[in-house]
């Protein structure tokens, strides 16, 4: 319940802090518009003004969020297929990498932002519960010069784990709805929950989470600057924030050919597979909209974050930030 309310205060909060801004620009624009009796209509009208990008077509910002919910609607049920498809299942090498440099220890409390299907989070248990069993070899190594009554007394205490759990928040429901059937399907019933919820207002209080990752979901954000000020939030002080995302290829000539084989396969891919060409399409030109790896160490320096660094995969077709809350 409080969660609630303080969510909606930071929303008023933020459509008033918009609309002022929008009001101050639209003065600069438009001189003597707003003022008079008019002055509120404009000030809805200048709302209505603001422009986003989808893809490489430009559209209202209050569109963006229904057309890119409406694209993963569609290819939820076959989106882990054509991740294999698309990347050659180079997808699977690019997540472990993000586990291994994000090395999460037991007691761990993650948030897996547009974390659908719940390949991140599977990976992040998967993790944790290796790291534990580690640890208990180790103390049982340790305690091989103990008597078996030290054993019985030390053991238990030790064996007792520290509750490491993961919590995907994504915006589309039918994505979330795969990741739960995929979480049945490996037998995962505990330290994963699923919560509905937009990465701009994340239903979260305060200061919750020790690690914040989001794999290829903000660019799909309309407010990207918004969605960093609410990982930093969410996040507890020596928090991390890791980004794994699409970004700028380093090399000339394989720019080349991931740009041919970006827009001349995977469209192709999507309607033979998951009978979508349009979402496909989509996805590809959003990728080129992003920034690209300076431009959004930059942001997320902005946003708050320290010790800011990133790490190039396969050239540069993806990017993992890292940032730490301080």
């Amino acid at each position: 319940m409080a969660a609630s309310v303080r969510l909606l205060f930071r929303r008023i909060s933020r459509l008033s802090h918009r609309n002022i801004n929008s009001t101050a620009d639209s003065f600069s624009r438009r001189p003597g518009c707003c003022f008079g009796p008019f002055s509120s209509r404009c000030i809805s009208d200048a709302a209505e003004d603001r422009n986003t990008h989808f893809g490489f077509e430009t559209v209202p910002e209050a569109e963006k969020a229904k057309r890119v919910y409406k694209v993963f609607e569609n290819v939820a049920e076959k989106y882990d297929i054509m991740n294999d498809a698309m990347s050659l299942g180079i997808h699977r090498l690019w997540k472990d990498m993000l586990l291994h440099v994000m090395h999460p220890q037991p007691g761990a409390r993650l948030l897996d932002v547009a974390g659908g299907t719940g390949d991140i989070s599977f990976r992040f248990l998967d993790y944790v519960y290796h790291q534990q069993e580690r640890q208990k070899r180790r103390a049982l190594g340790s305690s091989q010069t103990l008597s078996w009554q030290d054993i019985s007394e030390k053991y238990p205490a030790e064996d007792a784990p520290h509750e490491s759990s993961s919590v995907v928040c994504d915006i589309n429901k039918e994505m979330l709805k795969v990741g739960k059937q995929r979480a049945d399907s490996m037998g995962i019933t505990s330290g994963l929950s699923w919560v509905v919820g937009d990465a701009e207002e994340l239903p979260f209080d305060d200061d919750q989470f020790d690690i914040y990752t989001i794999a290829f979901g903000i660019r799909n954000v309309t407010h990207i600057d918004q969605a960093l000020q609410e990982a930093f939030r969410v996040l507890k002080p020596g928090g991390r924030f890791m980004c794994l995302e699409f970004s700028k290829v380093t090399n000339p000539v394989l720019a080349r050919l991931y740009d041919a084989y970006s827009f001349q396969v995977i469209p192709v891919l999507g309607e033979v597979i998951a009978g979508d060409w349009k979402s496909y399409q989509y996805l590809v030109e959003s990728i080129r909209n992003f920034p690209d790896q300076e431009e959004f160490k930059g942001m997320i320096e902005d946003a708050g974050f320290c010790s800011v660094q990133y790490f190039n995969f396969t050239g540069g077709v993806v990017a993992l930030h890292s940032g730490f809350k301080l």
